[in-house]
């Protein structure tokens, strides 16, 4: 078939619900289940293109039913469209939901699949990348007792993760602690990254990063408030401790704002946040013309939404670090091909067309869903 005459001929999106193995608390909350979208775009070339959206609401304010609904628009929306011409699909919908960036990140993965199945090109190709470097992913302990916190970095330790992220947020002497416990129990050798989830203000993140210092940490993401972008300059100004931007980061106007403030050292990328990967691919384009390295991140995906992001690091060498361990969390894997997890943190990425990951039938078998 030739590319002008490719069509989309209709659009199934199915609710994921995927336990995790133990609950992951976090400053804004606590998460069980991985509450996740599966969009499934078909063609009249017989080929379908597979994309996740992963609504954490505490985040992006969207949630699983809230985001099914939505998803039946955007279905209608592109229905019988070339989804080969990506730049206009992806305006369209963007255009009409502008403040749904989780849902609009399923298309755009979807749509994106779907080119890289008719040109049989593995997504990391068409986007200019080799599978020429190694990809590794850190494992991230939430809070808990400093004693819990160190036994499960320990755990990761032994496992062979090149790096732990400790999820704090609460109060500085308990923070402190956490940290000073996990330091304690792996030495001094393995990199330490923080994250405190917005929770705290800026003198107090101020005065905890510097009583944080010793313990030698590679960065902490998003100290203060996510609107405070101000508030954040100021800690970068006078934190001993590098800073990387997350929740405040959506979209490149955000990351150019961020930029221009002088208001971190590092952006954290994340697809459910960005509206997919061309949004996604502009953040690194401001990333690299400030100076400022990348980070991908992960909300609770699949390994489905986490090979997209994978292939991302493979077609963009600024992006230096790689938070990819939700898919180890779940207590059960929905995913058929997709990234593997080798020993030591290495995360191997598909040389499929596409994406190279899909979900397993019997999980969408019994998945709640609709098809436009």
């Amino acid at each position: 078939m030739q590319f002008d005459q490719l069509r989309i001929t209709h659009t199934e999106v199915f609710k994921l619900d995927v336990p995790l193995k133990q609950p992951f608390v976090i400053s804004l909350g606590t998460i069980t289940d991985a509450n996740n979208l599966i969009v499934r775009i078909h063609t009249n070339a017989g080929l379908y293109g597979m994309g996740e959206a992963c609504p954490f609401v505490m985040i992006v304010g969207e949630t699983q039913a809230g985001e099914f609904e939505i998803a039946k628009n955007i279905a209608q929306l592109i229905k019988g469209k070339n989804p080969l011409e990506l730049e206009n699909r992806l305006a369209e919908i963007a255009r009409v939901f502008v403040h749904n960036p989780t849902i609009r990140s399923a298309f755009d993965m979807a749509l994106y699949d779907i080119v890289g199945k008719f040109t049989g090109l593995p997504l990391y190709t068409l986007l200019g990348g080799a599978q020429d470097r190694v990809i590794t992913t850190d494992m991230t302990v939430g809070i808990g007792t400093p004693a819990w916190m160190a036994q499960e970095a320990q755990r990761y330790q032994a496992a062979g993760f090149p790096a732990i992220k400790i999820k704090l947020g609460t109060n500085t002497a308990d923070d402190v602690a956490r940290v000073r416990a996990i330091r304690a129990a792996v030495g001094d050798s393995l990199p330490l990254r923080i994250d405190a989830n917005q929770g705290w203000d800026v003198p107090t993140a101020v005065r905890t990063l510097h009583l944080l210092a010793p313990f030698q940490l590679q960065y902490c993401e998003e100290p203060v408030a996510k609107w405070n972008n101000a508030g954040m300059a100021h800690v970068r100004a006078h934190s001993p401790v590098p800073i990387m931007a997350d929740e405040s980061l959506f979209d490149s106007r955000d990351a150019f704002r961020l930029a221009s403030t002088q208001a971190c050292d590092y952006f954290n990328i994340k697809l459910s946040k960005s509206g997919g990967l061309s949004e996604a691919l502009r953040i690194v384009a401001v990333a690299e013309s400030a100076g400022i390295g990348s980070q991908v991140g992960c909300m609770s995906e699949t390994r489905l939404g986490l090979s997209a992001l994978a292939h991302l690091v493979l077609a963009r060498r600024s992006i230096h670090f790689a938070d990819l361990d939700s898919g180890l969390m779940h207590s059960q894997d929905p995913v058929v091909d997709g990234i593997q997890y080798l020993p030591g943190g290495e995360v191997r990425v598909p040389n499929l067309p596409g994406i190279g990951a899909d979900i397993k039938p019997e999980w969408l078998a019994r998945a709640e869903k609709f098809s436009i």
